[in-house]
Parts: structure tokens; C-alpha cells; sequence
């Protein structure tokens, strides 16, 4: 057997041992040797070096522009106006039905219900009334009568006092005088209840006459406003209860537009501001703002936004669904590349910029929006040098050597 291979083989290892094991004491030994080469060099003057080689970056010259800063939502169209016409008084259908889809006006008649005895109802509370105000003249001819009666008696009594006081009269007579006086005394306000009874009858009469007049105004159901019937009416012999459907009226034109703003947004979006709006079929309209929901929806934190879009022609129909764009005012904002975004020791957004004698600065900024070409954002000098690369191995304070580039068209 030959040793060599076997030899070999250890010393193989132990180089291997003493590189891979003992690394920290070889590293030391060659500072030591390092250290010792220094020493007997101390007396040989080096050049001194005084300049630190600085960063190299990319800056881009930026310019703010003028961004439109519009809020898009998802929503739907509704109608302008709804409204179920219901049945204030009970009887039967005895009008035609209008089929849905056909278009009614303001006033016109939907459903008429059979007036039955109403009318023979109302006929007695105008006779009632009439009645009423013929007793007016006797009740007040008898508070006349009963005035005159009561002057009468109370001249007698005065008269029988005088008399009494002289020795012509006896009390008996006087006592008569009184008595007859507080007599007609009663007889006026018998007088003056009986006309109040009177002029109250005449307005429960005239009570009677109204609520008989307005159970067959009732009869009668109208629509509220022009528009299309979404529902037919009650058919023909059809019993309705109080609070039973006559029919749907529906007006289209206009139309509202009505979408959720999330919360962070909805600052931007102002009363009569322009909108538009691309429907799921492909059609686009315009229009404006028209409500601006002043609270929040609870569970999504949105507020409700509607816009007012002219329908004349009824082709937008109630529940579409809309991409709506609304308008706010401008902003100036920097295209950015995305990458030049980056964070501060305390996690503010902003980027890097170019300051005097070529000193890294750092500036807070706030994302606007993000497109294909770059981000837009705002809180940045209107002429500003953005580092766009290397922003991220530099700090504050730090000399950069630049390299300037232009934004991309």
C-alpha cells in the first residue's frame, strides 16, 4: 500500500481546515504584518488626500404643469322623479287602464273609482248647510228682541227706585223692577248662545260640505307630473283600498347620474361643476352637480354625489350603469418616474431633490395621481431638480456629482 495518496489527502485537509476554521487568526496575522509594515514605514512621508469622491446621480429638471385634478366614480343612472300613485278612498275601478310604457301628463286622470252614494252624501251636507245659515236672521232677531226687552225693564227699575225714594212707589214694586231687569238680563244671552249655536252649526256644515267634497275629489286619481307609466293602471273592476297601487309614474327627462365619492376626494368636487359620463352601452353624456351629500355612508365611508343630465330624447334609461367624470379645478403638479419616490427616516412620502452647490435635499410631496408615463405630485417648487437615480444612496447634506436628463414626451 502506498502512503503518498494518504498524505496527500491530509494535507489537502488541513489547508482546508486552516482557511475555512481559522480565518479570524490568519486575517489578524496579516494586520499584525500590516501594522508592522506601517511602523517601519512611519518615517516615509504619503500624500495627503483631502477631497471625498462624491456621489454620481441622475437629476431631471422638472417643471410643474397645470393637471386637470378630476374625480372619477362608478354609478348608475336614476330617474329625476318616482312616484307610486295610491288610492285614498276605497270602491271600484270604472276607468280603462293605461298600459305601461305610455306617457302621461301633468293632471291626467290614471284611475277613477265609482262614487256610489258620496255624491247623494254631499247633497245632504249642503242642504245641512243651507239650513244652517237660514236660522242666522231668527237668532239674531231674538238677541235684538231680548236687548229691547232688557232696556225696557231696566228703565222700569229705575224708574220704581225714584219712586221708592219719594214715598210713591212700595217695595213690592221695586223688587217687580228688579227682578223683571235681571230677567231680560237672561234673555240676552240665551239670545247671544242661541246665534253662536247657529254660526256653529254653519261650520260644521261647511265641515261636512268639505270633507264630502274632497271623498270625491278622491275618486279621482291624477298624475303628478309628466313622465311614463312604469306599471299599468288597476284594471277595470278591480277593488282598491285605501293605500292600494293605482300606478308607477316615472319622469326620464331629466336624469340623474348618482355615484359614491370616496372621502378623501370629495373636497374636490364643488356644487354645478361640470360631469360627464360614459354609459355601460357605450353612450356619452354631460351634465353638471347637483347634490352633495353632506354625511357619510356608514359602512363604505362615501358621500353621495348626483348629477343632472338632460334626457330629452329617453334613450338613458333608469339603472344604467355610468363611468361619471367629474371636473375640479387644477392643480400645478410634477411628472415624475415612479421610481424616484421614496421615504425619509420618519416614513414621509417625497423625493430627493438638487439643492444649491449640488447638496442633497429632501422634500415631501403628495401623490396626485398615477398614469402610465408617471405619477403626478404637488408640494414641490415649480422648477425642481429631481433626483431620479441614485436617490436612494444619498441622504440630506450629502455633495452628488448630477447628470441631467430631460423628461420624457
Amino acid at each position: 500500500m502506498r502512503i503518498s495518496p494518504l498524505v496527500t489527502a491530509v494535507l489537502v485537509a488541513a489547508v482546508i481546515y486552516v482557511f475555512v476554521f481559522q480565518r479570524d487568526l490568519i486575517i489578524n496575522l496579516g494586520k499584525t504584518d500590516a501594522i508592522t509594515d506601517e511602523v517601519s514605514t512611519s518615517q516615509v512621508p504619503t500624500p495627503q488626500i483631502t477631497d471625498t469622491p462624491s456621489v454620481s446621480v441622475v437629476v431631471l429638471a422638472s417643471r410643474a404643469q397645470n393637471v386637470d385634478s378630476a374625480v372619477n366614480v362608478r354609478g348608475e343612472t336614476r330617474a329625476a322623479r318616482q312616484v307610486s300613485l295610491r288610492a285614498e278612498t276605497s270602491g271600484s275601478v270604472i276607468s280603462k287602464p293605461l298600459r305601461k310604457g305610455s306617457f302621461v301628463t301633468t293632471g291626467q286622470p290614471m284611475c277613477e273609482i265609482d262614487p256610489g252614494t258620496r255624491g247623494a252624501s254631499l247633497a245632504e251636507t249642503k242642504a245641512r248647510l243651507a239650513e244652517s245659515r237660514a236660522r242666522v236672521p231668527e237668532a239674531e232677531a231674538r238677541v235684538i228682541e231680548a236687548q229691547a226687552r232688557l232696556a225696557e225693564a231696566l228703565i222700569n227699575d229705575r224708574a220704581a227706585e225714584k219712586l221708592s225714594q219719594g214715598g210713591f212707589a212700595s217695595e213690592a214694586r221695586v223688587a217687580s223692577a228688579t227682578a223683571a231687569a235681571q230677567t231680560a238680563r237672561a234673555g240676552v244671552a240665551a239670545a247671544k248662545s242661541g246665534l253662536q249655536s247657529t254660526v256653529a252649526g254653519i261650520q260644521s256644515a261647511e265641515a261636512a260640505v268639505a270633507s264630502a267634497e274632497k271623498e270625491i275629489s278622491r275618486l279621482v286619481i291624477h298624475s303628478s307630473f309628466d313622465g311614463i307609466l312604469e306599471s299599468d293602471t288597476a284594471e277595470l273592476g278591480s277593488l282598491l283600498q285605501p293605500g292600494g297601487l293605482c300606478a308607477t309614474v316615472i319622469q326620464l327627462d331629466t336624469i340623474k347620474l348618482v355615484g359614491f365619492v370616496p372621502e378623501i376626494a370629495i373636497n374636490h368636487v364643488q356644487m354645478g361643476a361640470l360631469a360627464s359620463a360614459r354609459l355601460i352601452n357605450g353612450l356619452n353624456v354631460h351634465g353638471e352637480v347637483t347634490f352633495i351629500s353632506r354625511s357619510a355612508d356608514k359602512s363604505t365611508r362615501t358621500f353621495q354625489v348626483e348629477v343632472t343630465v338632460p334626457n330629452a330624447d329617453l334613450k338613458i334609461s333608469d339603472g344604467q350603469t355610468a363611468d361619471i367624470k367629474i371636473t375640479a379645478q387644477g392643480s400645478l403638479a410634477h411628472l415624475l418616474p415612479g421610481s424616484s419616490l421614496t421615504l425619509n427616516d420618519a416614513g414621509t412620502l417625497g423625493v430627493r431633490v438638487l439643492a444649491a452647490e449640488n447638496i442633497v435635499q429632501f422634500m415631501p410631496v403628495t401623490l396626485i395621481r398615477d398614469t402610465m408615463q408617471g405619477v403626478w405630485v404637488s408640494g414641490l417648487p415649480p422648477q425642481s431638480n429631481v433626483i431620479v437615480v441614485g436617490q436612494e444612496f444619498v441622504t440630506d447634506g450629502v455633495h452628488v456629482t448630477p447628470t441631467f436628463t430631460e423628461a420624457a414626451q
